[in-house]
């Protein structure tokens, strides 16, 4: 999702935008499907949702932008944490990415939030505090991993392999250590972030499959209560994931959760979703979730930085609006819970990355991404990734598909996981 050159590595796809009106058009006639109207949304309840369904959000960007000055208020108009508003919008889960060093050797952050351990725990935190609970993210990289790149951290460049795989049992362990005794209640590691085909630096499977085992018992030793989960993309490529589990089984991976990224946007139909991680669900008894999936609300861009959808040559199948990006989450939810009792829930990917300032203050946007990480990149990750944040740095690639307006209030379309429960009912007013 973040990289300016995997965005494009997405196949291409008809475009097919929906109206407006489309939702109530397409649950017209189907009068026994509980469904909710509030605040002039349209919600589908999500049938067959497990009571302990993952409703969560990633917020990793969102020290690096309060940093920035930005400000985020509740339904009322208020200025609130963050945390709290998203708890009240049933939210139960926090999702906080991890990198080992994402600073130059002056200090100057490579931005995406600098989000080191240090960034995780204050974010886990926060959502402790706010009785949620905590999925880490581990990257195992100093900047973004993605399929497009899965660079080792600077500090490993020049390890051997067996070198390699200590430092990353040794980095796993310290770092839970820290976020638990900070009081951070983790439910879940993550442990590689979109591995579809590299890992740390490497890409023989065989070589992937030892590292994933140094982090898995790195999580086990620490609590085996925690739930580990690996993360991989594009389940819309015929045969991918039954090839991955199938290989995971082959070299005995200890994991419990096989995770999916899921944009509408790049990466095929709910269907096939729901069929590619059922078969993972069934045939190796495995949990299922999507570890990141959103949608666009609009196609205005808020800070003058390119955003990564709407793009010509992408499928869009909702209306480009609230009530839109409130259908493809609840669909994508409805997705998950098809897999059966496996489907664990559903991540949104950043839903509070807004901009720090108005497009039309370009400049001083940029002085602010620069200086607290607030942007997707920063000018000093060119030490790091050349080819990609080297050229492409800036501030937000997706305020357009934020769960907030550009002024930190809450859409309507935050409130589509509590109003999506089964047994929830509205809110008196």
């Amino acid at each position: 999702m973040k990289s300016r050159v995997n965005m494009f590595f997405a196949a291409a796809m008809v475009w097919s935008a929906f109206s407006s009106t489309g939702y109530a058009t397409a649950i017209e006639g189907q009068k026994h499907v509980p469904e909710l109207r509030t605040d002039d949304l349209f919600v589908k309840k999500v049938e067959g949702m497990n009571k302990d369904f993952i409703k969560g959000a990633d917020v990793s960007s969102v020290i690096a932008l309060e940093n920035s000055g930005v400000t985020f208020y509740n339904t009322s108009g208020k200025r609130q944490d963050i945390f709290t508003t998203l708890k009240q919008a049933g939210i139960n889960y926090v999702r906080a990415r991890i990198w080992n060093d994402p600073y130059d050797s002056n200090g100057n952050g490579y931005g995406g939030g600098n989000n080191d351990v240090q960034k995780a725990i204050e974010i886990g935190k926060r959502a402790t505090v706010n009785g949620m609970k905590v999925l880490a993210d581990f990257h195992y990289s100093d900047f973004w991993a993605d399929p497009a790149k899965q660079k080792a951290p600077k500090a490993w460049a020049n390890l051997s392999f067996e070198s390699k795989k200590t430092e990353l049992y040794e980095y796993t362990k310290q770092s839970l250590q820290k976020m638990i005794k900070e009081g951070v209640d983790i439910g879940m590691v993550q442990i590689g972030n979109e591995t579809t085909g590299a890992f740390a630096g490497e890409t023989d499977w065989a070589k992937m499959s030892q590292l994933f085992h140094e982090g898995s018992r790195a999580v086990r030793e620490t609590d085996s209560s925690i739930l580990i989960a690996l993360h991989f993309t594009n389940p819309e490529t015929t045969g991918r994931y039954s090839f991955i589990a199938e290989t995971l089984r082959k070299h005995k991976v200890d994991y419990d959760v096989f995770a999916s990224s899921y944009y509408p946007f790049w990466h095929g139909t709910l269907q096939n979703l729901t069929s590619v991680l059922k078969g993972v669900a069934d045939t190796y008894g495995k949990k299922v979730m999507v570890a990141e999936t959103s949608y666009t609300y609009t196609v205005e861009d808020g800070d003058g930085h390119d955003n990564t959808a709407p793009k010509s040559g992408q499928t869009l199948p909702y209306s480009i609006s609230v009530q839109g990006q409130a259908n493809a989450i609840r669909d994508v939810m409805q997705a998950v819970a098809n897999t059966g009792t496996a489907g664990l829930g559903v991540f949104y990917w950043e839903p509070a990355w807004i901009p720090v300032g108005p497009k039309s203050q370009a400049e001083k946007n940029k002085v602010l991404w620069e200086t607290y990480g607030s942007g997707w990149a920063s000018s000093y990750a060119a030490e790091y990734d050349r080819e990609d944040a080297g050229k492409w740095y800036g501030g937000s690639a997706v305020d357009n598909q934020a769960l907030f307006d550009v002024n930190g209030h809450p859409l309507p379309s935050l409130q589509v996981f509590q109003y999506a429960e089964p047994d929830h009912l509205p809110k008196k007013r």
